[in-house]
């Protein structure tokens, strides 16, 4: 298993220069993964750029994986998240993880003018990712979709990453449809809406997974949760049946729900987020 954080870019970690110090800090702590929330609209304070956030992690670190947990797909133009993401692959000599999701609530696409219903986001994502993957192997892409087109267009350079940059897919547990998109790609990044997801959903998951994929044995399993800085075998206790049930991914959750507060990362926060960084992933 592998060990990651995951941290919102809220408040006083909106600035990229805080990100950036909080992802050296993973580093020399010993995570194999550092990775950050995607938020455009958030009406209770600030929230940096995911992209910016990321171009400060890549330039920041040597060796960390690092990515979006998860991009809003929808909101974004596939081809503009393609370059994006290959910039952001070189720019770390091929260490990025892309996450992807529908996003929520639907209210945060009709606030600006864009379509909320999750089945017409499903379907567009669905497009759009096969969009980006044609767009990364630098050959001439020609797509006709339900509501993507691209014609005679040629991307380069193309990602270090082969035979591509990982596609991580996140969705809501039990919802069977973002896990069955989860299982077109390289990983899963399944979650309940404020709770912790439970060692036999991460097995369930892990069997639908396999029953809508030929080979498994590539495949990610991302799972979070919570475990203290200052209690190892406690924190090893709570991992340990993940693992049991196949999951690849341990991600700390390092976000509202591990302190109890509604969307919010406030002063006093940053300092147990620190404490839990220094400590190092759980030792198992």
């Amino acid at each position: 298993m592998r060990f990651g954080v995951n941290i919102p870019a809220f408040d006083q970690l909106s600035n990229p220069k805080e990100i950036a110090r909080l992802a050296r800090m993973a580093e020399d702590s010993g995570w194999n993964g550092f990775f950050i929330w995607d938020d455009l609209i958030r009406d209770n304070g600030p929230c940096g750029d995911t992209t910016v956030c990321l171009a400060a992690i890549a330039m920041s670190t040597n060796k960390i994986s690092f990515g979006p947990m998860v991009i809003a797909l929808p909101r974004r133009h596939p081809w503009k998240v393609a370059r994006e993401a290959v910039s952001l692959d070189i720019l770390s000599d091929g260490r990025l993880i892309l996450g992807i999701g529908l996003g929520d609530p639907p209210e945060s696409y009709e606030r600006l003018g864009q379509i909320g219903d999750i089945k017409y986001r499903a379907r567009w994502t669905d497009e759009a990712l096969r969009v980006i993957e044609l767009l990364w192997r630098g050959e001439e892409t020609n797509f006709r979709g339900e509501y993507l087109r691209v014609d005679g267009v040629r991307f380069t350079p193309v990602p270090v990453q082969k035979p591509r940059i990982p596609i991580w897919i996140g969705g809501w547990w039990p919802n069977k449809g973002p896990m069955r998109r989860a299982a077109r790609w390289d990983g899963a990044i399944p979650g309940k809406w404020e709770q912790i997801l439970s060692p036999q959903e991460a097995a369930e998951i892990r069997d639908f997974i396999a029953s809508n994929r030929a080979d498994i044995t590539s495949f990610d399993l991302a799972v979070s949760g919570i475990t203290p800085h200052d209690d190892h075998n406690k924190a090893a206790e709570i991992v340990r049946p993940y693992i049991e049930v196949g999951a690849t991914w341990w991600i700390e959750d390092l976000g509202p729900t591990r302190f109890g507060t509604s969307w919010e990362i406030k002063p006093e926060q940053i300092t147990e987020i620190e404490a839990r960084i220094v400590a190092g992933p759980p030792r198992i």
